[in-house]
């Protein structure tokens, strides 16, 4: 492998995230739909309009923020469909049980799936959260650092 097609690296740190910025990046959002059959909902990271330096903020252009919203990778699970994790021809779970939760950080495919956006109540809406429904077995890992570590799109 030449150092051209280097494989790309994924960081995460162990540390807890800072409460106001996971509210910021996860707010409670109703996302307006319930999965059927074996799909999963999940909430997309938001994207920061603007990252704090210290003594000063940068802003981030417009097509850089659409970007890294629409490449994101790193999402909450927010509804689960009743036949989710579930062997499609007994209906029965799986006896590993379930790979996600309700509540749990995942990893899902930067593209694919149906994804749509809603207003966050009381808030600019220039600025609103992105869902996407998957089928279960698209989910690629759970996170199991702080979620808003990681790069958003790799």
């Amino acid at each position: 492998m030449s150092e051209k097609e280097r494989i790309p690296t994924i960081e995460g740190s162990e540390k807890m995230p800072d409460p106001n910025q996971m509210e910021q990046a996860f707010p409670n959002v109703n996302p307006g739909q319930a999965p059927y059959g074996g799909r999963v909902i999940v909430q997309l990271r938001r994207i920061k309009k603007d990252v704090d330096m210290g003594h000063f903020k940068l802003i981030l252009p417009t097509e850089t923020k659409e970007n890294e919203k629409w490449n994101n990778m790193i999402g909450k699970v927010v509804a689960i469909g009743p036949l989710a994790f579930k062997n499609k021809d007994t209906m029965a779970s799986w006896p590993e049980g379930s790979w996600a939760q309700i509540g749990d950080y995942v990893r899902v495919p930067r593209w694919g799936g149906d994804r749509w956006e809603r207003n966050v109540p009381g808030e600019d809406e220039k600025d609103p959260v992105l869902f996407m429904t998957i089928n279960d077995h698209e989910l690629i890992a759970k996170v199991t650092d702080d979620p808003l570590s990681f790069r958003t799109y790799i």
